[in-house]
């Protein structure tokens, strides 16, 4: 499998993202992480080429923590900024979608570009929590000024539905990647958003791939999937509503034949899968502590067969797929809405 995506020329990515909204306060629900040991991975994970970060300017700590663990690398090993590859998100606040001026826009990208230290953000990924709120394009235009400006390198978005996606494109937003949740429990990206993304040229960044972590062998054989984060309570929701807890543990099993054939993990295989489809560059992969980081250098080894793409397709194909387009039950759904934050970007 290759370990690196061309994004645009000149451009290339890591195809795993070191996912870091696990670094952000409040998203462990027992307790703050080791920090120490988290700036450890990252030093593990540059040194073995996974040299994309995925942070948010949401993600509270997150943009501060990679900004100096970035100057860290430059003044220790030699590392150019350069060398890291840093995308950051902008989300602004629900209650200010109404009256957001290009001057907000701008006093929030020039906070991560202080924040991460950088004189250009390698990508900006654009999220827009209120559909009703008609202003998505005139904000993305904030984003496509200051790309013109040069203090943005690429513009994506994030949890953006196809229709309004095109919108976008259509209104000539140079969009390169979206973010979008795709996992062999949440399916729904493979009805109409992957196929129109391939017909665009638009690069598909995975995350929630191994749900929280549930998709793990730590989880098989267990009834108990009580959730030690904010992501896992999202996702036992996702659970719940498509494979449910016995489906669940078919899929382990399944993966787990599957990942001891080729003398890998269950969260190998998992990933494999996703990255394995058309149109998929990038899977995120959130990093909480070291102990994980020579399992995801494990990955690229994993050449799954036609037999063991076909076993996976079968057992998901039995159960049901999430209803609607991505993050519509987490815009809709009081459910799903429960747990999201959405005012978080507050100067």
């Amino acid at each position: 499998m290759e370990r690196k995506f061309e994004l645009s020329p000149g451009y290339r990515i890591s195809r795993v993202i070191n996912g870091c909204w696990q670094l952000s306060e409040g998203h462990s629900l027992r307790g703050p992480l080791d920090m120490e040991d988290v700036r450890r991975a990252f030093h593990m994970l540059v040194d073995r080429g996974f040299t994309t970060f995925d942070c948010a300017d949401i993600y509270t700590g997150a943009e501060d923590f990679i900004g100096s663990f970035v100057e860290e690398l430059k003044a220790g090993h030699g590392i150019s900024p350069q060398d890291i590859q840093i995308h950051t998100k902008y989300v602004p606040d629900l209650d200010r979608l109404k009256t957001l001026r290009f001057e907000d826009t701008e006093r929030i990208i020039d906070r991560s570009l202080m924040r991460l230290r950088r004189d250009r953000l390698d990508l900006v990924q654009y999220h827009w929590w209120d559909y009703d709120v008609p202003r998505a394009v005139e904000v993305a235009e904030h984003l496509k000024r200051l790309q013109e400006a040069g203090k943005i390198r690429h513009i994506g978005v994030t949890n953006f539905d196809t229709e309004h996606l095109k919108e976008l494109i259509d209104a000539g937003i140079p969009v390169v990647s979206i973010q979008a949740q795709y996992s062999l429990f949440d399916r729904r990206v493979e009805k109409n958003q992957l196929p129109y993304c391939r017909e665009q040229g638009v690069a598909m960044f995975c995350y929630g791939t191994l749900s929280g972590g549930y998709l793990s062998k730590k989880y098989l054989g267990r009834s108990d999937l009580s959730a030690e984060t904010r992501s896992q309570v999202k996702y036992m929701q996702i659970i719940e509503d498509t494979l449910g807890l016995e489906g669940m543990q078919r899929l382990l099993m399944l993966l787990n034949d599957i990942a001891s054939s080729h003398g890998a993990s269950v969260s190998n295989v998992a990933t494999a899968y996703i990255l394995s489809q058309s149109g998929v560059a990038a899977a995120i992969v959130g990093v909480r502590n070291s102990r994980h980081v020579e399992d995801n250098v494990k990955l690229f080894d994993v050449d799954l067969t036609d037999g063991d793409m076909a076993a996976i397709k079968g057992l998901i194909s039995e159960y049901p797929t999430l209803q609607g387009e991505p993050y519509c039950l987490e815009r809709t759904s009081p459910r799903y809405r429960g747990i999201i934050k959405m005012k978080l970007n507050g100067e």
